[in-house]
């Protein structure tokens, strides 16, 4: 059964010379036709060095149903590759954000949003069409302050449909959980939004490696709310990532497993500060 993401996977995983200049024009002439002047919601998309992937992402948005205005946005990580070019030729109005890290991008694309709401995503992700959509549904629940949902990895001949369907369902079985008084924890940057005044007075962290998404859910929750969309409408599809640093997946189930038991009992208790390991700090030069 052929899934929502198919068409894009023509072009993910590609260098930007092998895209058809068909499907360029039509990611061009959808997002121009999306972009609003007056914008309930801004997708900012960050990206550093994802020449492979990222017109397959911007023809998953261009292709989005969603009743909100949205104006759409790029941040270029001063990458090395054609990703610059790639928002150009689409027509997405982008910024370059030359120093580097994850924190930094996601504070570039804050800092330029116009929208009462703010999805800041990832490249090298792709976004199914009510996903825009169903999380400003969330944000606009009296109290939200901001909304995590979840996403899955493409099948590949590494990687088995049924074994990635155990790998998620235990993930998100232990996402589900630990959102109960440790919401924090469960949210991940690739599919985060929230109310871009909040962000802003709070601030997003720059100093660290990774988790700039937990910590920025930890300070929000001071102004309301952190809620899940756990619809299939609004998962993401993407690449290994993290996952794949782990070796298999079968490996990468392991390492998690361990890490989640050892810290089990901390899921039932609200945290208001968190301890920041050194390997996590970015050294200043």
């Amino acid at each position: 059964m052929s899934q929502w993401y198919s068409k894009y996977l023509q072009v993910y995983e590609k260098p930007f010379s092998e895209a058809p200049p068909s499907v360029v024009e039509e990611v061009r002439q959808n997002i121009a036709g999306l972009q609003s002047e007056h914008p309930v919601v801004t997708v900012s998309l960050i990206g550093y060095n994802e020449e492979k992937h990222l017109l397959a992402c911007l023809w998953s948005l261009s292709e989005m149903k969603c009743k909100y205005p949205v104006e759409i946005i790029g941040v270029d990580n001063e990458s090395k590759d054609r990703t610059a070019e790639i928002f150009q030729a689409c027509g997405v109005p982008y910024y370059t954000e030359t120093q580097h890290s994850c924190g930094f991008a996601r504070l570039c694309g804050l800092t330029h949003a116009r929208g009462k709401y703010h999805i800041n995503i990832d490249s090298d992700t792709m976004y199914p069409p009510k996903y825009v959509e169903m999380m400003v549904d969330a944000l606009e629940r009296p109290g939200v302050v901001g909304v995590s949902s979840l996403w899955s990895y493409i099948p590949d001949e590494a990687h088995s449909k049924f074994g990635l369907m155990v790998y998620e369902a235990a993930r998100d079985l232990h996402l589900w959980l630990q959102s109960f008084k440790r919401p924090e924890l469960s949210v991940r940057g690739l599919v985060f939004a929230y109310r871009t005044e909040y962000a802003r007075t709070t601030g997003i962290r720059t100093d660290i490696i990774r988790g700039e998404d937990g910590y920025l859910a930890l300070q929000l929750k001071q102004f309301g709310k952190i809620a899940f969309v756990r619809s299939r409408k609004a998962r993401a599809v993407t690449g290994y990532g993290t996952v794949g640093a782990d070796g298999s997946l079968f490996n990468s189930f392991k390492v998690r497993v361990v890490k989640g038991l050892k810290g089990i009992g901390g899921i039932f208790t609200k945290k208001k500060e968190y301890i920041d390991e050194d390997s996590n700090l970015i050294k200043k030069k």
